[in-house]
């Protein structure tokens, strides 16, 4: 009797080992940035494949604080132009129209911003984020102070731009993918509003009107080459590079998304 009991008892201790390695791998906790490669990757390769895009094309990101909306484009190899890859929604932003000015405004930024590598932080509070890199030279030169201005998680903001869990884990992956294989910053600009001559025209009077018109220069050399266009700052204004433009008489074919 004894010696065909033992036996089962072995054989069903080894089954609960099984079982128990089995519930442990299933249920195992992720950080942030493992579930976004391990779970939110494959899904995302699938849907850039369908626009021709890959992971680690290089990425330009533009968000609008009036429409609550970031777009995010991505350079296809084919026409070296930048094809819209997705619009999500901003879940918060807090602050007014106009950029931010002092630290403790709770004011979002508005301006030409660069992200690279040591300013992603996959270890955050708020699930993943990113320093926009405010104050950046245009900023400083106008006396604004601030730091730790981010796009991130958690649907919370003092002064950034939050996302849902689900968009930042995209929108991170492909931003650090981007850094990763071009060895180069991704452009993130930050406008008031869709910078349309009818939406300049209804805050003419605004005190950021002159401001604004100094940044639909840059808005608009994107619409016309879809190109994120070379940003710096002379004579405390942007200034940007129009080398981007066709030449006389040619004209992009602009990929409608």
């Amino acid at each position: 009797m004894r010696s065909s009991l033992f036996p089962r008892i072995g054989l069903f201790l080894g089954a609960m080992v099984l079982l128990t390695g089995c519930m442990h791998d299933k249920e195992r906790s992720f950080t942030p940035l493992e579930y976004v490669h391990y779970k939110t990757q494959p899904e995302l390769e699938a849907r850039l494949a369908q626009q021709d895009l890959h992971i680690g094309d290089p990425v330009y990101i533009r968000a609008f604080k009036s429409e609550m909306q970031m777009e995010v484009w991505m350079q296809n190899e084919k026409t070296g132009q930048y094809d819209l890859f997705r619009t999500y929604p901003i879940c918060r932003a807090s602050g007014k129209l106009g950029p931010k000015q002092k630290e403790g405004d709770e004011q979002a930024p508005e301006g030409f911003y660069t992200v690279s590598a040591k300013q992603l932080n996959p270890n955050s509070k708020y699930y993943l984020s990113f320093d926009l890199g405010y104050p950046n030279t245009y900023d400083r030169a106008h006396g604004r102070t601030g730091s730790a201005l981010m796009i991130h998680g958690n649907c919370l903001s003092k002064g950034c731009l939050a996302m849902t869990d689900n968009s930042i884990g995209e929108i991170y992956l492909l931003v650090e993918q981007s850094i990763e294989k071009n060895k180069q910053s991704v452009p993130v600009h930050v406008f008031p509003f869709r910078m349309t001559d009818d939406k300049m025209a209804m805050r003419v009077y605004s005190e950021w009107y002159p401001f604004w018109v100094n940044m639909k220069e840059g808005y608009d050399l994107f619409e016309l080459a879809h190109v994120p266009p070379p940003v710096s700052v002379k004579n405390k204004q942007y200034a940007f590079a129009t080398d981007i433009l066709p030449p006389m008489g040619k004209s992009f074919q602009i990929a409608q998304k």
